[in-house]
């Protein structure tokens, strides 16, 4: 059976690079979700362009009933997953957007309660909904990868060097092998 790894979030940013490193790496299906078609068709298009052969299916965190056709799709064609990336979030900050993806975004304008609620509710509980419904056809030797804001990085700073290094180096150097864009801003040598 084919394995297959769901990067949620996928159309542009981290999530765009993650479907992008793992098109040239993973042996298995690349599947590159994004809540709104067109932009994760574009963002298809662009890798397809570079020679790699990603999957694609619409995903909105923010939809329940969006995850439920996910987890189906995946359980009908490939009887499970393998690795789950959670990736899927929201910035309002437009000036942070990510210049690896060449997918405009919109400039967004919101009052600060507006952005504390929504940020909450689509970065920690719809993720948490996206979890609840597909950790149960996580194959066994399935991963999962949550990915944090750079606010998860401030944290990182906090933690002593025995953790960093047990957080960024697990077992034999898996992260700067299979990520290195990944590795290099989680440990400050690069940034956005």
């Amino acid at each position: 059976m084919t394995k297959v790894v769901v990067v949620t979030g996928a159309n542009k940013g981290l999530g765009f690079q993650i479907v992008r490193d793992l098109c040239k790496q993973f042996e298995g299906d690349v599947l590159l979700t994004a809540r709104d078609d067109s932009r994760g068709q574009a963002a298809v298009q662009v890798l397809e362009k570079e020679g790699l052969h990603p999957k694609y299916h619409q995903l909105d965190i923010s939809d329940h009933s969006s995850i439920v056709r996910l987890r189906d799709f995946l359980q009908n064609t490939y009887g499970g997953l393998d690795v789950l990336v959670n990736n899927a979030a929201i910035l309002y900050e437009s000036e942070l957007n990510s210049q690896i993806c060449p997918v405009e975004t919109p400039s967004i304008d919101v009052p600060i309660a507006e952005v504390i609620e929504k940020t909450c509710q689509v970065n920690f509980f719809d993720t948490v909904d996206v979890c609840e419904v597909l950790f149960p056809i996580l194959r066994p030797h399935a991963r999962v990868c949550n990915v944090s804001s750079g606010a998860g990085k401030k944290a990182l700073d906090q933690c002593s060097q025995v953790w960093r290094d047990r957080l960024l180096k697990p077992r034999n150097g898996r992260v700067e092998k299979h990520f290195p864009l990944l590795y290099k801003i989680s440990t400050g040598e690069q940034t956005w």
